[in-house]
């Protein structure tokens, strides 16, 4: 059986092990069943959930059954992990819609057939009908308000306000784990390191309870150079549904990465051979933008599958090339022709707001239909629509349609 936690850790996804010696030899001599929660707060799964995915695929290829968790009963409240105020809350036809179209994206990136084919489980199906006292007698028992408070997620909710009920998140989770453990036999519970007292919490519960093969590992979150999240946009995230970020936008972030994040994403992002992703990241100068498009190439075919991969890489390649391909550009309807420049910008997103806009003019760096924009009180008119639509540019390599 394949070392998956060695393969793993050469890749550079690990971050933390509960029970490392453990671990190591538990997946060395049986195949494990794992699982990995999605709570269904939008109707897409986002990059970072790509992470999770990609770690479930290798693991399921080395020979292990994952078990994707669809968050419908933890949802309800949501996780307070890295929040600095409460999520919002959504009705349960929000949390079911959502569920499902995220279902559809997971089936993409692990196989359901198969000996250890995968499996889709949803906890509203078994936290929805608990009994509150019952819960807690059973379950709120075996947790100490002073350990939970402990943890950073907590911690750092205290002075802005956490209430009971999101405290409440972390027994869910671990009662998850228990459920699948004892349903399952699921021994391990994976996620990104911001759920580690989570992931602590299931594993400290099913020992408290008497079973002794629990376990937790969490891997890196991806982010860039200066350790801020990889995956944001001016628009907000990135989106792997195609109608929330469009395959070309997909690409073209991706090539726009910068060259000290190549090794990561090559690494933790697609499946080629660690030998390849030493030989791309260890280019230099103007050949490092080569690694940039295998990645972009490689991450979009994986999520938006080949053709839409080779539709993205031809049209940007043909945009940069002579500025007269619009096949695929991102694009927006506007109303009025005659709408400013700063509007314009803030409105495709290449800005988040006016103040950034006029930066960027200020800084030289946004040109419309290819003229360099110099003052910040330009209106658009239809003269710059003679062909139906405007081309609004940010530097070399942000490109956005105005359709009138």
């Amino acid at each position: 059986m394949t070392d998956i936690i060695k393969e793993l850790e050469e890749r550079g996804y690990i971050e933390q092990l509960t029970h490392e010696k453990e671990i190591r030899e538990l997946f060395q001599k049986e195949s494990v069943s794992f699982y990995i929660g999605i709570d269904p707060t939008a109707n897409s799964m986002h990059i970072g959930h790509f992470v999770a995915l990609m770690v479930a695929s290798r693991m399921q290829k080395a020979g292990h059954r994952p078990i994707i968790l669809m968050g419908g009963g933890t949802a309800t409240i949501g996780d307070p992990s890295g929040r600095t105020d409460m999520r919002q809350m959504l009705t349960r036809e929000e949390l079911d819609s959502n569920v499902e179209a995220i279902k559809k994206q997971a089936k993409r990136f692990v196989s359901f057939e198969g000996e250890n084919a995968a499996i889709i489980v949803n906890n509203a199906d078994w936290l929805l009908d608990l009994k509150y006292i019952d819960f807690m007698r059973e379950i709120g028992s075996k947790f100490t308000l002073s350990k939970m408070l402990a943890q950073e997620c907590y911690k750092t909710r205290l002075e802005t306000g956490l209430t009971f009920f999101e405290m409440g998140y972390l027994l869910l989770q671990s009662y998850d784990f228990l459920y699948l453990h004892d349903k399952y036999n699921c021994k391990l519970q994976i996620g990104g390191n911001d759920q580690w007292s989570n992931i602590i919490g299931g594993v400290e519960l099913i020992r408290k309870i008497g079973s002794e093969d629990s376990y937790g590992l969490t891997f890196k979150l991806l982010t860039t150079a200066e350790g801020k999240k990889m995956g944001k946009t001016a628009k907000g995230a990135l989106w792997l549904n195609p109608e929330r970020t469009s395959p070309y936008e997909f690409y073209q972030y991706w090539r726009n990465i910068g060259d000290t994040e190549v090794r990561k994403v090559l690494s933790l992002l697609t499946f080629l051979p660690m030998q390849e992703v030493d030989r791309l990241s260890s280019l230099k100068d103007e050949q490092i933008n080569e690694a940039k498009k295998i990645a972009a190439y490689e991450i979009t075919k994986l999520i938006h599958g080949e053709a839409e991969a080779i539709k993205a890489k031809e049209s940007a390649e043909a945009l940069f090339g002579n500025g007269g391909n619009i096949e695929n550009m991102p694009s927006t309807k506007i109303d009025d022709v005659n709408i400013s420049i700063l509007d314009a910008i803030v409105l495709t997103g290449i800005a988040p707001s006016k103040g950034q806009a006029k930066t960027l003019i200020a800084q030289g760096g946004i040109a419309l239909n290819d003229s360099k924009i110099e003052d910040i009180a330009y209106k658009l008119s239809a003269e710059d629509f003679k062909e139906g639509y405007a081309i609004l540019k940010k530097g070399k390599k942000i490109f956005h349609k105005l359709e009138k």
